[in-house]
């Protein structure tokens, strides 16, 4: 296990109470809908992933993602874990705008991604993902991790999300 992961699962032991006062930083990479919807829409003109995923799987996976807060997640965490370190995990990667994951874990229980997948329709699939969840008036589901989150905590997470994937890519 290394050692970020250490800490932050040590750190969930001391409970919720370390949650209060974590002020929330702006995100990093993307400042909201708009900028991510356009960065989406700029992939179209040839970018490609560093490592790991290709293009259309990030992007599968970010819909993915999105699509499961208005659905619920296939395999969620425990409450338990989600009540600790899941929501300490959040409240660290919300209170600095950014977020840190392995780029290539996928959503437990998530249909695998297929390597053979076309650009257009995975960036379509993540701009109607946006788009559906940003009219969404319904009630959101708990994240797999992180639990219980609000609307506009959703949009940080996904928003973190998009912008840690973004650090994979570069012009193809």
């Amino acid at each position: 296990m290394n050692q970020p992961r250490r800490q932050l699962l040590a750190a969930a032991t001391l409970g919720p109470a370390l949650l209060q006062g974590c002020a929330r930083s702006e995100v990093q990479g993307m400042s909201g809908w708009a900028e991510a919807r356009r960065a989406v829409e700029a992939l179209r003109s040839g970018w490609r992933t560093r490592s790991g995923w290709n293009l259309p799987q990030t992007l599968h996976h970010l819909a993915q993602s999105i699509e499961y807060s208005m659905v619920g997640f296939p395999a969620p965490k425990s409450p338990l874990f989600q009540a600790t370190a899941g929501r300490l995990a959040f409240a660290f990667f919300d209170s600095r705008g950014r977020m840190s994951h392995g780029l290539t874990e996928p959503i437990p229980g998530a249909p695998a991604l297929p390597p053979d997948q076309a650009l257009a329709p995975a960036i379509d699939r993540l701009l109607q993902a946006m788009a559906r969840f940003d009219a969404h008036a319904g009630p959101l589901q708990p994240h797999f991790a992180y639990g219980a989150l609000d609307k506009a905590s959703y949009v940080r997470a996904h928003l973190m999300h998009l912008a840690d994937h973004w650090t994979e890519l570069v012009p193809a």
